[in-house]
């Protein structure tokens, strides 16, 4: 596993943060001037209080939330620019939400294959055959004819983790992917998760699965009040927190 959180020094970086606010409400900057870099074959887990800004953070960096001010910078290119293809950028990184968020009436094969297929991205035979496989590898080729409402929570999770898989992504944004699930369920979602780090898959995870960001983590964001208060290796944030107020939050869910 410690060889799994390696990446290389010289790794090319794939999203670049720049000064990024965030406001719902007039004068109420829910993020506040946030800067990161995240590079290819990260594992960067973000922690933090609720309501401090993860998951709003986690939705800017595909514009599923609109920025204030900032830059979120994909490879060279400004999503925030006008005119950025945001539909072509965003096949990119696959989003994985809390709720599944599952088509209702299509079956499980369905699920997988629409977006690929309707981007043109793959023929429907070259899309089944990739959604097959991958049902295969997550235990789940016999749900491939069902549909939602006859899966659990953690089948269904696991259903929207390889349909984002099905595009081929390069970084996959994970936002608290367990904390929806019956505590049985969540294993059987971060061991997917974690056979994905091992692959080498970049990820950017919010979740409050602390074992998760010390075994899978490359690197622990601490995110407090709309800030990036504290950055560094799981180790060394888990085991040498440098603020108090992460201390705090750390006596809290260690």
């Amino acid at each position: 596993m410690n060889e799994a959180k390696t990446v290389p020094q010289d790794s090319e970086v794939l999203i670049e943060v720049k000064d990024l606010y965030k406001s719902f409400v007039k004068d109420k900057m829910i993020l506040k001037g946030i800067n990161c870099q995240i590079q290819k074959g990260e594992r960067v887990v973000m922690v933090g209080p609720s309501g401090g800004g993860k998951s709003t953070f986690l939705r800017c960096m595909n514009l599923l939330e609109n920025p204030t001010s900032g830059q979120i910078i994909y490879k060279g290119q400004d999503l925030t620019a006008k005119g950025a293809d945001l539909d072509h950028l965003r096949a990119h990184m696959g989003m994985v939400f809390q709720h599944f968020n599952l088509f209702p009436h299509f079956t499980v094969l369905k699920n997988m294959t629409f977006a690929p297929v309707q981007l043109k991205l793959k023929t429907p035979e070259e899309a089944e055959k990739q959604a097959r496989l991958l049902l295969e590898r997550v235990g789940l080729s016999d749900k491939a004819n069902a549909y939602p409402s006859q899966l659990s929570g953690g089948q269904k999770q696991r259903i929207a983790i390889v349909r984002a898989l099905c595009m081929d992504p390069e970084v996959m944004l994970f936002d608290e992917p367990t904390s929806a699930l019956d505590p049985e369920m969540v294993g059987e979602v971060l061991d997917v998760m974690k056979e994905l780090a091992n692959d080498g898959m970049t990820m950017v995870v919010v979740t409050h699965e602390m074992g998760f960001a010390r075994e899978v983590g490359t690197r622990v964001m601490f995110l407090d009040d709309g800030i990036l208060a504290e950055e560094n290796t799981p180790q060394e944030l888990f085991g040498n927190p440098q603020s108090q107020r992460l201390k705090t939050f750390l006596s809290k869910v260690l």
